[in-house]
């Protein structure tokens, strides 16, 4: 049975790192969540590493960027590894062919100029990736929606179509279907990688619950300075990424029920019904370490 606890603190001593989601855990989009932040620092004060582990189909820079205008204080993290630097790691070895179809928001347009230092030294070893329309593509980069305000996966059907009926693959920077902005539930990459396997496509993934992306939280863990064999606490409050993906990766993890699912379990967000959420879990067949109704 999954253990509800109170706060990050409880767990004092039991972990040498965190892999930690950003939205919904530590920020809405709009807001950070102070307690959040503070579980952070206190996890960072006993001497653990924080790594903010995101779905984010931009590359860790641009993330970076949108901690510090949300006022995330750099000392509450160590590292910072996306969903995007993982699928440009994908891409840059040819996983969808050379010549792409982009399929994204102008905001997502780092992805393809913009590399962590790692990744950019692999980048200046291989052929170059060019953009190039539908039809004369190998494959598709989805990092999203163009307008993820006002589009839904609908407004692309005609362009996945033509995608699957050309055979291309599909690389999704962004497994997460939804993500909430405020008070506003905006569709993801994976809503359409989902929606081009319904029709008969192929979707490649490197983002949670995908190893790709663990893997390059652990060698990045590694060369800042972690333990050979860390002890690693995933945190999120996606069910099917976050925590399944810890789970597939032998890790401990801990389910923030206040985030996506936040109306399951009982009335009070901050505390979490047991019983709703023993039910709920056993729909998932899916056990979290731990969970809690808010990161703190």
């Amino acid at each position: 049975m999954t253990e509800i606890i109170r706060s990050l603190a409880n767990l004092a001593g039991r972990y040498d790192a965190v892999f930690c989601d950003l939205w919904g855990c530590l920020h809405n989009g709009k807001t950070a969540f102070p307690t959040a932040v503070a579980a952070l620092l206190g996890f960072r004060a006993t001497g653990g590493k924080v790594v903010l582990l995101t779905n984010a189909p931009r590359p860790k820079s641009s993330v970076v960027r949108q901690l510090d205008a949300l006022a995330v204080p750099r000392d509450a993290w160590d590292i910072v590894v996306t969903s995007g630097d993982a699928a440009q790691m994908g891409m840059l070895s040819g996983a969808v062919g050379r010549k792409v179809h982009h399929i994204g928001a102008l905001k997502d347009e780092p992805f393809f100029t913009d590399f962590a230092e790692d990744l950019a030294a692999y980048a200046a070893t291989q052929p170059a990736i060019t953009r190039v329309a539908l039809k004369e593509a190998d494959g598709i980069v989805c990092t999203g929606l163009a307008d993820d305000l006002t589009e839904t996966p609908d407004d692309y059907r005609a362009a996945l179509l033509l995608g699957k009926t050309l055979g291309l693959p599909m690389l999704c920077a962004n497994p997460d279907i939804v993500v909430d902005m405020g008070d506003k539930r905006l569709y993801c990459a994976g809503a359409l990688a989902q929606a081009y396997e319904e029709m008969g496509g192929t979707a490649l993934y490197f983002g949670k619950p995908h190893p790709p992306i663990y893997d390059l939280a652990r060698r990045r863990l590694a060369e800042a300075g972690g333990p050979s064999d860390p002890q690693i606490l995933c945190i999120g409050d996606g069910i099917s990424t976050d925590i399944q993906g810890g789970i597939a990766e032998g890790l401990d993890t801990l389910f923030i029920t206040g985030g996506l699912e936040a109306d399951r379990f009982g009335p009070d967000i901050e505390n979490p019904e047991q019983a709703r959420l023993d039910d709920w879990l056993d729909g998932k067949e899916l056990s979290p370490t731990f969970a809690m109704g808010r990161l703190r």
